[in-house]
């Protein structure tokens, strides 16, 4: 099967934060006859819910998903999946359907972020401890919640025996936090998956998203001159260069694009280090790491040449240079990425962003609110380089991903598996 031709972005531009403006209830019930909403039984909850917790209390770092992978596998096994397998990567791919056809994509990631700070937890970050409905643990928003979704939604598609015209693939990707698209590319360059559609199982407070911010992550290097710290004088150091670069960062960052639908580019330094012979040397070397989320309208090379303006204007020593991913995958893949992940927008009246409209519509009995997604993901790669059309649905408060306390509300997992069913009856059925 061949991949889609890629889908024209947009700038369209409407308020994110207003229910959809185009379809109102006569429109929705017009266009989709009322229909059977798919729910969980209780058992399903009861063993989603079980699933759910071995997740969040098996820790799966980025590198180090193959615990959560073989979990994974394992579920998906018992649900009954036409096929499941694991790629050299190691992420997990799932399938329900005749094996031939387009190809539905949910996609989700395995991975998380570290323990940053365990004293600023409540709850033991791998103790998935159920509390007023809410399910607490690192990864349980950002986002193992909406992974648990996908795959029971998986599981009320196959239950409902459609006939389906093309296979639902529910994919699990590895190294997502690090390194977002690294896993979609593999699947779909290396291993051939090519998906018409992708869903992404992201946190999105159960809405639609339909574009994302892109990410740029580059390394700003200042050079000076080695001398005995007693003599200062004598050598150039290289850390007070860099303060002033970073000073014309600040200002540097006041000053970025703006689009009305992605918001604004931003430029944050997250990381200093510097080198020196000794403790007692005066560093040679002090390497700054910034990270530029880009909007609508700036580019890569734009970006650059920021940075390289400020470097002219303070008249010192200093390079800059998109930096470049490289691990070893649990299964000993190799991975190098250059990290340039572009901005994407699918336009609000593309038929998948209608199509979730609508799911979100008639499954949860209110109106679907069009959205962007405030963070980067794995949409960089499938829709920002491949052109697959993309958008994002999930459970969980955006907001909450990479704090203490992290939780998702079990509810609203339950909610997504059955919109997640309905998308995919939909698209295939």
């Amino acid at each position: 099967m061949a991949l889609p031709s890629p889908t024209p972005l947009t700038r369209k531009r409407k308020n994110f934060e207003k229910p959809y403006p185009l379809l109102d209830e006569w429109a929705i019930s017009a266009y989709n006859p009322p229909m059977s909403t798919f729910r969980l039984s209780l058992q399903e909850e009861t063993d989603l819910v079980a699933f759910l917790r071995d997740l969040v209390r098996t820790p799966s770092p980025s590198t180090q998903e193959g615990a959560v992978a073989e979990r994974v596998g394992a579920e998906m096994e018992r649900l009954g999946f036409d096929e499941v397998r694991s790629d050299r990567i190691g992420n997990v791919i799932g399938r329900i359907g005749p094996g031939h056809g387009p190809v539905l994509m949910f996609s989700g990631h395995m991975d998380t972020v570290q323990v940053s700070d365990p004293a600023a937890w409540h709850y033991d970050p791998f103790g998935a401890v159920v509390e007023d409905g809410l399910l607490y643990g690192l990864g349980a928003c950002d986002m193992k919640g909406g992974l648990a979704a996908m795959i029971y939604g998986a599981k009320l598609l196959r239950d409902a025996a459609l006939p389906l015209k093309g296979d639902l693939v529910v994919a699990c990707v590895v190294q997502e936090e690090p390194c977002e698209g690294l896993g979609s590319k593999v699947l779909i360059e290396e291993e051939g998956i090519r998906p018409a559609w992708v869903i992404l199982g992201e946190p999105t407070g159960l809405n639609i998203g339909r574009g994302q911010r892109g990410r740029l992550e580059m390394r700003l290097t200042a050079y000076g001159r080695s001398a005995h710290a007693a003599t200062p004088h004598l050598g150039e150091n290289a850390i007070y260069t860099a303060s002033r670069l970073v000073f014309g960062l600040e200002l540097l960052a006041e000053q970025l694009g703006h689009d009305d639908f992605l918001g604004p580019g931003t430029l944050t330094v997250t990381d200093i280090s510097s080198s020196a012979g000794s403790r007692n040397a005066v560093p040679d070397r002090c390497t700054v790491i910034i990270d530029r989320r880009l909007t609508l309208g700036e580019s890569e090379k734009m970006a650059l040449a920021e940075i390289q303006r400020v470097i002219a204007r303070e008249g010192v020593r200093a390079t800059v240079e998109v930096t470049e991913y490289r691990a070893t995958a649990y299964t000993g893949y190799s991975c190098h990425m250059r990290e340039f992940y572009p901005a994407w927008v699918l336009a609000e009246d593309h038929p998948l962003v209608l199509q979730g409209v609508r799911a979100v519509r008639a499954q949860l009995k209110r109106p679907a609110r069009i959205t962007r997604l405030d963070f980067s993901t794995e949409g960089t790669y499938t829709a920002g380089q491949a052109g697959i059309p993309t958008i994002g649905f999930g459970p969980g408060d955006p907001h909450l991903a990479h704090t203490a306390d992290e939780h998702v509300r079990l509810s609203d997992v339950f909610a997504a598996a059955g919109v997640y069913a309905r998308l995919a009856r939909e698209l295939l059925a």
